[in-house]
Order: structure tokens, then C-alpha cells, then sequence
């Protein structure tokens, strides 16, 4: 006979990896495409278990970008991400959360040689994690792909405009859609995208006006990043709001000082253990 508890219980207070689950349903991608010119959608990025426990109550949607690659890394750009990469870390972010739809980033590498190739990594992606979607970046090169993964059960986010991962042929992080054939070009990708049937789409980099012609154009929800408010959501690296970097895009609102906060912390802690002020008796397990 089992000695075990029929009840078992954990002191919250102490547990740091498993948060009280809350009572709410998780969002899913039906529900997300449903907010089309409805509710703005909010999106951020997340990496960890402690910051998607953070950010799952205020957000609709949790990115595991591949901007972990420079965020958590120290990567130059996102060119060097990879799969074991964007699964740890997005089993992690689902962990931490419980009502917030979870999109992970395919990397660089991991998708455009072909439809099958796509498939074949994004359903490991899905498995591994328990995400409710994959991200990928390109326009109309990419809409078989993106058709060719949603008609087998793998949803799919869209990415248009600046595309991270394009870096060594765009040059840079410029504004995209100066010119008059760049703006089309965009604006004709994002069409293609969401015809071959992504669920959303994030615009990033371009100009205002590229951005609202793409939201009134496609029939899913725009997600913009340095785009226009009109969109329907906004998505930010959740450590460049938090003001965890010196340097940010112009597009980026500091929310908070989040790196001064740290280093001040870190400063009186540095300051106490020298002046043997830390631990006290209050700290001390004396016996």
C-alpha cells in the first residue's frame, strides 16, 4: 500500500519554478485570428520561466523570438540561433505560463530549403515545447512553405518587412520601404502571407503608412514592431522596454530603468559583503 499523501502541497512562497497555476484558459490561435480590428493584441518577447510567469497575465501572446541569440547569447545578430536553442527555451516560456498563446521563432536555417525541411523542424518545435505556433520570416518566397505548413496542422505567424534574419543581404537594421518598389514589394508579401494562411503577422521596420495599407489589406491580425499604432497589436523585446540596454531602437519605449535598478542592487550588495555588514544575525542559520 502506498505511504504517499493523498493531497500533496508545496509552499509557494518558496517555489520559484512552479508558480500557483492560474484559473484561466490558455488563448488559442482561432481565438487570436478572431481579434482582427477588434482589441489591439499584446505581445512581447520571453525567454525564461520567471519572466513569462511576469508577463502571462498582461499579455495575448508570449514570442519566443530568436532575439535570444543577442538578448540572452551575447550573438552579434540572430543569423547564429539554433533549434536546441529555440526549443529549451521555448519549453521554458510555456512552463511559465497559462494564458497567453506561445509562438516560437523557426531559425535561420531551419526552414527555407523547403516545404518538407519546414515541417519536418517545426513539428519538432511544437513537440518539444508545447507552443501554440511557429514564426517565420519572408514574404512571398515563403508562402508555399507557410500553406504547405498550415494545411498539415502547424500554425503559422508571419514576419514581413525588416526580417532579422536577412541581415547579410539587407546590409543592416535600416527602415524598409523608402522606395516606392520596396513598399510595394512589402506590402505584396504580406498579401501572399496571409492568402497562404498565417494566422497573424508581424510588420517590422517600415513606414507609417506601408504598415496601415498591409493591416487594411490582409485578413488577419498585423502585429507591429517600429510600425504604426494602427496595427492590431504591438510586439517589443520585452528586455529593451524594461530598459535592460543602453541602446535601443528608436522605436522602443523604456518603461523602466531595469538595468539601473540591477546595478544599484548589485552595488549595496557589493558594499555590504565588503564591509562584512552582509549577512546579519536575521540571515545567519546559527543552530
Amino acid at each position: 500500500m502506498s505511504t504517499l499523501p493523498k493531497t500533496l502541497t508545496f509552499d509557494t512562497s518558496t517555489s520559484r519554478a512552479n508558480p500557483t497555476p492560474q484559473p484561466m484558459k490558455r488563448l488559442t490561435v482561432p481565438r487570436i485570428r478572431q481579434r482582427k480590428g477588434g482589441e489591439p493584441i499584446v505581445m512581447l518577447t520571453a525567454y525564461t520561466v520567471r519572466m513569462a510567469q511576469l508577463l502571462d497575465p498582461h499579455c495575448d501572446m508570449l514570442l519566443v523570438g530568436d532575439s535570444l541569440g543577442q538578448v540572452i547569447y551575447g550573438l552579434p545578430h540572430t543569423v547564429g540561433v539554433t533549434m536546441e536553442m529555440m526549443a529549451l527555451h521555448g519549453a521554458a516560456v510555456v512552463r511559465g505560463s497559462y494564458h497567453a498563446a506561445v509562438i516560437v521563432d523557426m531559425p535561420f536555417g531551419s526552414y527555407e530549403a523547403s516545404p518538407e525541411q519546414a515541417f519536418t523542424n517545426a513539428a519538432q518545435l511544437l513537440k518539444e515545447t508545447g507552443a501554440a505556433a511557429v514564426k517565420l520570416e519572408g514574404g512571398r518566397a515563403l508562402a508555399p512553405t507557410i500553406e504547405f505548413l498550415t494545411q498539415r496542422g502547424i500554425p503559422v505567424m508571419g514576419h514581413v518587412g525588416l526580417t532579422p534574419q536577412a541581415v547579410n543581404i539587407l546590409g543592416g537594421y535600416g527602415v524598409r520601404g523608402k522606395s516606392k518598389e520596396e513598399a510595394r514589394s512589402i506590402v505584396e508579401d504580406s498579401v501572399a502571407v496571409a492568402q497562404a494562411g498565417a494566422f497573424s503577422l508581424v510588420i517590422e521596420g517600415v513606414l507609417e503608412s506601408i504598415a496601415i495599407e498591409v493591416t487594411n489589406k490582409v485578413a488577419c491580425p498585423t502585429i507591429g514592431i517600429g510600425a504604426s499604432a494602427q496595427c492590431d497589436g504591438q510586439v517589443l523585446v520585452t528586455e529593451d522596454m524594461l530598459g535592460m540596454f543602453e541602446r535601443v531602437p528608436k522605436f522602443v519605449k523604456r518603461y523602466q530603468d531595469m538595468a539601473g535598478v540591477v546595478d544599484g542592487a548589485v552595488r549595496e550588495y557589493a558594499e555590504q559583503v565588503r564591509s562584512r555588514s552582509f549577512p546579519t544575525e536575521d540571515q545567519i542559520y546559527a543552530g
